[in-house]
């Protein structure tokens, strides 16, 4: 069995550092391996050696204790000791996550559902999102599609609202249950499935709602506000609680909606994580003589040297001139790629200075 690794590695931070660096450090790593948002398969495992590190690291007896004797030290804690103290709400409060409820890491905190009637089920959207609301953070509508009942039928999915007949196929179950038993066995096996009848609900409508087709709900447009968190990064996954499928069980929850962030197609820059990526285009002379560029950044333009004798694909760095990191810190940067471009067609006087140009480069000892 492979050794654990140190706390201190485990968060990238120094034995002496204080607790404020150990906070921010940890809040920058969950967010990165939190499963709403990291999809690798290593990511569950990842984010319970960065909470564990925390918890024991943030906790000044626990860390005491972990410096003297190391791992034998939390050997045996329960999760409860761990995280009992813990408030990864506050820690991750209005960047849209949900480190316990509903997470598959609810138990790993100690923290289980209600229990009760089924909830309905979580539903996943895009969110396309322009890149100056990732600079600045904010609202950002969202149009859903959620089920309604059918304001005509009232949900029966009879016309006029009246009680549809029970399905007599299924007897008003919704269930088919077949038996039967092997040859030479005493056992009887029984198997139930959906009704096709009546698809599981039981009844029949003898004449369906023109509205709805009998189905008893019908679909409305739903406009959302999603608070964008500043430096969103792409495929983070924004909680709604309560917006994703009603639950089709009397009296149970809606499931929640997850809006998958998405950032909208930018003429001026392609996005590498925080990093921003531009291409230019510059003349033949400029690159060999020289020039500067005006180049559009997040917040306005800056002005880049391109020094003489500049190559085909040279990148020029724009350091904290890229998209603020989730969670604080640092921008990113911004890397201007630099293409050559060749004219396509010389007027009479660029080709005579081009040609002047090539007899001097094969006799450059010949004065003209």
């Amino acid at each position: 069995m492979p050794e654990p690794q140190d706390y201190y590695e485990v968060l990238g931070v120094a034995q002496n550092s204080d607790a404020r660096t150990i906070k921010n450090a940890f809040r920058e790593l969950a967010l990165k391996f939190h499963p709403d948002r990291n999809k690798q398969p290593d990511a569950e495992e990842r984010f319970k050696r960065i909470a564990e590190a925390y918890a024991v690291l943030s906790d000044p007896k626990k860390r005491a204790d972990y410096d003297a004797r190391g791992f034998e030290a939390v050997a045996g804690f329960s999760r409860e000791d761990l995280f009992g103290g813990i408030n990864f709400d506050d820690i991750f409060s209005g960047l849209g996550f949900d480190l316990a409820g509903t997470s598959p890491f609810a138990s790993f905190f100690g923290r289980h559902r209600p229990t009760g009637p089924a909830r309905g089920a979580d539903v996943e959207v895009d969110l396309p999102v322009p890149l100056a609301r990732i600079v600045s953070g904010g609202d950002q509508e969202l149009v859903i599609q959620r089920p309604l009942t059918c304001l005509d039928c009232h949900g029966t999915g009879e016309a006029g609202g009246a009680k549809p007949p029970e399905c007599t196929a299924c007897h008003g179950t919704g269930r088919l249950t077949r038996s039967h038993r092997n040859d030479g066995e005493h056992v009887l096996i029984q198997q139930v499935s959906v009704c096709p009848t009546c698809g599981g609900r039981g009844i029949c409508p003898a004449h369906p709602c023109p509205t709805c087709h009998g189905h008893g709900e019908g679909l409305q447009d739903e406009r959302l506000l999603v608070t964008v968190p500043v430096g969103a990064e792409e495929g983070l996954a924004l909680r709604l609680p309560g917006k994703g499928m009603p639950s089709k069980a009397p009296g149970g929850a809606p499931g929640d909606l997850y809006a998958v962030v998405h950032m909208q197609a930018d003429p001026r820059f392609e996005r590498a994580g925080a990093d921003l990526l531009r291409l230019e285009n510059l003349p033949v002379t400029a690159a060999v003589l020289g020039t500067t560029l005006t180049v559009p950044t997040v917040d306005g333009s800056a002005q880049v040297f391109v020094p003489p004798g500049t190559q085909p694909d040279a990148v020029l760095r724009l350091k904290n001139k890229g998209l603020p990191k989730l969670g604080g810190g640092a921008c990113g940067d911004l890397y201007v790629r630099l293409a050559i471009k060749i004219p396509e067609q010389l007027t009479p006087k660029q080709r005579a200075l081009f040609e002047a140009l090539r007899t001097l480069e094969a006799h450059p000892d010949n004065p003209q």
